[in-house]
């Protein structure tokens, strides 16, 4: 009896997790397709014949990493869409913050290397990924921020929202992925803690915004007057 074939979608899947682990060490000129074959325990002919480049490799890859996070942790952040804005918020921040510490997360560390050296491979990937979650958390900074808002100032509280889940968490990964130890398999950060940087931010996050909804009702007004 013949020996079954390897599943050809299995070898796929382990050349795109050892790409996404490889180049989220090394980046894309410092990784070599040997290297992510021998990990994925494939040979060079099986990655050209599901990727045809290096290049193409590293763009699914990325892909494959950051649809794997979003998997493991909903933009959402498991919050219901009838849920209050609020919530939404919380939700929203809670489910960065949790991709963030995730040792597993290949997609930060690849996009970070990419930053750092960058090669333009990930932009149209990046940006067709991130549209939607972009959207959404928009929508729900638009309905804190009241009737019309002025898009700028949606983009504005949607960054400074951003730079308090990236600021101090990713910091620390860097700090970790450029030590010689290997990231844990398991988060360092305590979840209670994690919770209350999340309640932190979220207050914090909530008083710029109406903030800034008092500032726009009151230059409202003041041109009606």
């Amino acid at each position: 009896m013949r020996k079954p074939r390897i599943d050809g979608q299995e070898t796929r899947r382990n050349l795109l997790m050892a790409a996404g682990e490889i180049f989220a060490k090394k980046g894309f000129r410092d990784a070599t397709i040997a290297e992510i074959c021998r990990q994925a325990k494939a040979n060079v002919a099986a990655a050209n014949y599901h990727f045809g480049s290096k290049e193409s490799l590293y763009v699914e890859s990325w892909r494959f990493a950051f649809e794997k996070s979003l998997n493991a942790y909903p933009p959402n952040g498991g919050v219901s869409l009838n849920a209050p804005a609020e919530d939404q918020l919380r939700g929203r921040i809670r489910a960065i913050m949790r991709r963030i510490i995730d040792p597993q997360s290949y997609e930060l560390d690849i996009f970070y290397k990419e930053m750092a050296n960058p090669t333009g491979l990930l932009a149209g990937a990046v940006q067709q990924s991130i549209e939607p979650i972009f959207r959404g958390f928009s929508a729900i900074i638009r309905e804190l921020l009241g009737k019309q808002p002025d898009e700028k100032q949606i983009r504005l509280c949607l960054m400074s929202i951003q730079a308090q889940c990236f600021g101090p968490l990713m910091r620390e990964r860097r700090r970790k992925m450029a030590s010689s130890d290997p990231l844990p398999s398991n988060p360092d950060w305590d979840l209670d803690d994690l919770e209350t940087l999340v309640d932190h931010v979220t207050r914090f996050s909530l008083a710029g915004i109406l903030a800034t909804r008092s500032q726009m009702e009151n230059m409202t007004h003041g041109e009606h007057v």
